[in-house]
């Protein structure tokens, strides 16, 4: 029998995790263009964690009841009118532009979806979208050249991992600031640690004698700032979260919104998928524990990305 009824986080006011919940609702019906997705996996993400509480409210208002997500994997269950580049039972990851993919059922344009790669998991396909694209925006921001020094905040981040691995397979050389306990992990993957911390500036002047050429910023103003102070040109920084410490200096503001392209998406699961590039899984969660999810994301030092999954019980 035909389900007649979908899950779906919640929220119907801005406020702290507490205000998540998940709702029985109506199975949505895809539209002209539209495939209707049964979510394997769906990742979760900052930006969606400060549009809840209302952090971005001027920019990116939410309309109550909220739904919220843009992260998603799953499988094709019903096709709308136009659509051609999909059927029922194919594998797809993607991205909703509604705040609609923590759910058990979501409809997305077929001009945000793609064929998941066969090697790819669901849980890496299911939150690829925000940091794959963002990680690709940042470093096309700041354009590389082999050879050159570039400082990365935050480095071992879910965004942060795929920033310095992009940046090294474009033969460039990479510091990672993180915490030491990232350090094996940077390693391993070509990049230079340093510890961030008292002293950070002192240590990554130690560790680029001749300069830095190019500093991408993933977690606060802060960074910008030093960028600055180490002598990098405010056109060669790039940040994904610091918008206004960017324009009193200068700097790029370039984000997933920038490099929201299946072309984009198709490039980075490819490169996933091949093994080109790591891409780790923190943790995951059953989607009623969706709160307790974004608690662990909150804590701002996860390794990886975490992920709901909307089929797993709790």
């Amino acid at each position: 029998m035909t389900a007649t009824k979908a899950r779906a986080v919640r929220f119907d006011h801005y406020g702290g995790r507490e205000v998540l919940y998940v709702a029985d609702i109506d199975m949505p019906v895809p539209g002209d263009g539209e495939v209707l997705v049964e979510v394997r996996a769906a990742g979760i993400n900052p930006g969606e964690a400060a549009i809840r509480v209302g952090a971005l409210d001027e920019i990116f208002p939410a309309t109550f009841p909220s739904g919220e997500g843009s992260d998603l994997a799953g499988v094709v269950v019903a096709v709308g009118p136009g659509v051609t580049g999909f059927s029922v039972g194919d594998e797809v990851l993607g991205f909703s532009l509604r705040r609609s993919s923590h759910a058990s059922h979501t409809v997305v344009p077929q001009d945000q979806l793609i064929h998941k790669p066969p090697q790819l998991s669901w849980e890496a396909a299911g939150s690829l979208y925000v940091a794959g694209c963002t990680a690709y925006a940042a470093v096309r921001a700041v354009d590389p050249q082999p050879g050159e020094t570039v400082a990365v905040s935050a480095a071992a981040g879910g965004v942060g991992s795929l920033v310095v691995q992009l940046l090294t397979l474009r033969k460039a050389r990479v510091l990672g600031i993180a915490s030491a306990g990232n350090a094996d992990w940077l390693r391993a993957h070509g990049v230079v640690p340093v510890k961030y911390g008292d002293g950070l500036a002192a240590r990554l002047r130690e560790a680029a004698p001749d300069g830095i050429d190019a500093f991408i910023d993933l977690f606060g103003p802060d960074y910008v700032q030093l960028a600055v102070d180490l002598g990098v040109a405010p056109q060669r920084i790039e940040t994904i979260i610091s918008f206004e410490k960017a324009g009193e200096v200068g700097a790029k503001t370039e984000g997933s919104t920038d490099a929201s392209t299946t072309a984009v998406l198709s490039e980075m699961a490819d490169l996933v998928a091949t093994g080109a590039i790591d891409f780790d899984i923190a943790a995951r969660y059953p989607l009623d524990h969706v709160a307790d999810a974004f608690e662990e994301l909150e804590h701002r030092h996860t390794h990886g990305k975490i992920v709901l999954l909307p089929g797993s019980v709790s």
